[in-house]
């Protein structure tokens, strides 16, 4: 008789379609997964932090993620990045047992894409090179980024990912972690929060190792 597995549930908000595609091909894979042993179940929403935090009813402690995007130096961006910061701090003043925590990719979620088949490690000057990595990584000729991140074609890209890339992904990121360190970059802080200005850098792997050691896959 197979033993029933538990089930934990998990919270994240996102800011476009691919990171939610994401994190439902995760739980599938997971929970398809008989070296699991655990079940999950990831909550993922395309919703601001504050509104996030605003829908969600617990009575527990609860961690919530918010994946989001660094997308450049230019003012236009670092203000943006402070200001959602800035609300994952004030859902602490909405009187619910939420603790937000960041998960940002720096440029963009397509470096940790990247990092699941391959090293992601050199700085680049714009996000959209991010493009030829990606092709390389999938075996794939988009031609653009807006043709990568339409439905069919990233959710045909998720079916070439394996459980053993994701945990693959998870190490090149802390490589990535450990370079910064070595090359002496500021780790920024702001409101409790650490980010990195220079790319590569990613905290949105952290996450989804604490998931994987949970169902016992890492």
């Amino acid at each position: 008789m197979a033993i029933r597995k538990t089930t934990q549930k998990y919270y994240f908000s996102v800011e476009g379609e691919t990171e939610k595609w994401y994190f439902d091909w995760l739980q599938e894979k997971i929970n398809k997964e008989p070296a699991a042993k655990h079940k999950v179940s990831i909550d993922s929403k395309i919703q601001n932090p504050i509104k996030r935090a605003k829908s969600i009813n617990v009575l527990t402690k609860t961690e919530i993620i918010h994946v989001f995007d660094y997308e450049s130096n230019d003012e236009v961006h670092t203000v943006q990045f402070i200001k959602t910061l800035d609300s994952l701090k004030d859902t602490s003043k909405l009187g619910k047992q939420i603790k937000y925590y960041p998960g940002y990719s720096n440029f963009t979620f397509e470096l940790w894409m990247v990092l699941h088949k391959a090293e992601c490690n050199a700085p680049l000057v714009h996000r959209r090179q991010y493009l030829e990595p990606i092709n390389k990584a999938y075996g794939e000729k988009f031609e653009n980024l807006d043709q990568y991140k339409h439905e069919a074609n990233f959710k045909r890209v998720l079916g070439k990912i394996s459980l053993p890339e994701v945990i693959a992904a998870i190490n090149r990121s802390k490589v990535i972690v450990q370079k910064n360190m070595e090359n002496g970059l500021v780790l920024q802080q702001y409101k409790g929060y650490q980010y990195y200005r220079e790319n590569p850098a990613l905290s949105v792997w952290e996450s989804i190792e604490k998931i994987l050691k949970y169902c016992e896959l890492l």
